[in-house]
C-alpha cells in the first residue's frame, strides 16, 4: 500500500514537530489507518486526546506499556475520575474507562528524568462527526487528527459551535490559558493554538453538538 505522510499545510491531517510546552505530536498515516505519538516531558502533566478510532478505546488498550505511577484522569460530569497503572497489578481501580474521538484525558507522567510517550493507533474518522457539548465545562478535542492554528481556526474552519461568552482553556506550563469567544470580533486574545493529540477544557454557556464534516482527498 502507498504510505502518505498527511500534511496540514496540504490540507490533511496534521503532520510533525508540533511542541506545546507539556507535549510534542507526530502524526504518521498509512492511507487513512495510522498513528499519533504525543510525548509529556518528565515530571509533568498533559491534556491529551486520542483522535483515532479502533473497536478497543480502553486506557487500558489506549496506554499499554506506560510505566509505573502512571496516573490519568478524565473529566466526567463536572468531577476528576482517577486511574493509577500499577506494574504487576495494572490499572486501579480499573482499566475499562475510554477515550474516544472527540474527548481527552489529564496524564501524569511519573518519571522525573523521562519523557513519557503515547502512540495511538487507529483509523481516521471521515464524514459528518458529531461531538455533543454540555452546558458548562467539559473537556474535549477535535475528533480528527489537525492542528488549529491561524490558517486552520476552531470556529471557522473546523465547526466549533462558539457562542457569545463561550471559554476555552489550554493546558500549558501547569497552568490555564483562556479563550473567550466575542460574537463579531473571534477569540479574545486570539485565536488559539491547539496541537495534534491535545485536548482543552471547554465552558458553554448552553449545551451545543460540534458538527464537523471531514473527508481525506
Amino acid at each position: 500500500m502507498r504510505t502518505t505522510k498527511l500534511l496540514l499545510a496540504a490540507a490533511a491531517i496534521s503532520a510533525a514537530g508540533w511542541i506545546t510546552a507539556n507535549a510534542q505530536q507526530n502524526v504518521y498515516s498509512q492511507n487513512v489507518v495510522g498513528y499519533i505519538n504525543v510525548t509529556i516531558p518528565a515530571g509533568k502533566m498533559a491534556l491529551i486526546a486520542n483522535q483515532l478510532w479502533q473497536t478497543n478505546m480502553t486506557i487500558e488498550q489506549l496506554l499499554q506499556g506506560v510505566p509505573d505511577g502512571t496516573t490519568v484522569y478524565k473529566y466526567v460530569g463536572g468531577a476528576w475520575r482517577g486511574y493509577q497503572y500499577l506494574e504487576g497489578i495494572g490499572w486501579d481501580p480499573s482499566g475499562s474507562e475510554t477515550v474516544a474521538p472527540g474527548e481527552g484525558i489529564m496524564i501524569k507522567n511519573p518519571s522525573t528524568t523521562q519523557p513519557l510517550t503515547i502512540t495511538f493507533v487507529g483509523e481516521v474518522l471521515q464524514g459528518s462527526l458529531t461531538n455533543q457539548i454540555p452546558a458548562g465545562y467539559s473537556v474535549k478535542s477535535l475528533m480528527i487528527p489537525v492542528a488549529i492554528n491561524q490558517t486552520n481556526r476552531l470556529v471557522e474552519e473546523n465547526g466549533f459551535p462558539a457562542q457569545d461568552g463561550d471559554r476555552i482553556f489550554k493546558y500549558t506550563a501547569g497552568a490555564y490559558q483562556a479563550y473567550e469567544y466575542m460574537t463579531g470580533i473571534g477569540w479574545d486574545p486570539g485565536e488559539p493554538s491547539i496541537a495534534v493529540g491535545e485536548a482543552f477544557f471547554v465552558s458553554k454557556t448552553a449545551p451545543a453538538v460540534w458538527v464537523r464534516n471531514f473527508t481525506i482527498q
